[in-house]
């Protein structure tokens, strides 16, 4: 699709200027593409390290229920962890990654006040289910961490694509039409100005004839 514009000098100087601030907006664009790509790079490495340690620490921590429960009744494991101990008092809030506004997670621990951190006492209870609680209660703040880099990650995604389309617009569809634009218009006043150049040679040629 072609831009119409009138074949005059006006337009030429506007269509000109429209140019100027398309190629600029496009480095602009390609620039915050680039550096979109390499912190969301940066965060999908993360998030990766975030999600195997957890992983191990949760594979671990089943691992340890599952020896608890080998020499634990289930009424026993159900008393010991029917009322816990702590709470987690989790804000959600903002912060500007690049100008884009991504989720910042805080978060209070809460209801500790002194002796042991687990929720029972040690009387009717096992070694390998204190190991696996204490195990899922540090687990707790690298799974809000792994919320917390995901989100960001879906988030410059997005922008991403979006920054992407804005790119290959300018590009592909606004640059090449403006640039075509101008050719043409240009064409058009340089064969004008030949035309007139060679009809006042002929009014020339005529009174010098007279």
């Amino acid at each position: 699709m072609e831009i119409k514009a009138n074949p005059n000098r006006m337009e030429l100087q506007r269509l000109r200027k429209s140019l100027v601030i398309a190629r600029r907006g496009y480095k602009l664009l390609k620039d915050k593409r680039d550096e979109l790509m390499r912190r969301f790079m940066e965060l999908v490495g993360e998030n990766q390290k975030l999600r195997e340690e957890l992983e191990r620490e949760l594979t671990d921590a089943m691992r340890r229920f599952m020896l608890a429960r080998a020499v634990m009744s289930a009424p026993q494991m159900e008393a010991a962890l029917l009322l816990p101990k702590r709470q987690v008092q989790l804000t959600v809030g903002e912060e500007s990654l690049m100008n884009i506004k991504v989720p910042s997670f805080s978060w209070e621990v809460s209801g500790l006040k002194t002796g042991s951190p687990l929720p029972y006492g040690f009387a009717q209870t096992s070694a390998e289910l204190d190991e696996a609680t204490s195990v899922l209660t540090a687990a707790l703040t690298r799974l809000l961490e792994l919320a917390t880099v995901e989100r960001k990650v879906q988030i410059l995604s997005q922008e991403i694509e979006k920054t992407r389309r804005r790119v290959n617009a300018l590009e592909h569809v606004l640059i090449p039409q403006l640039e075509g634009a101008v050719h043409s218009i240009t064409m058009r006043l340089d064969e004008n100005e030949r035309a007139d150049l060679t009809r006042l040679l002929k009014i020339k040629e005529m009174v010098e004839a007279k």
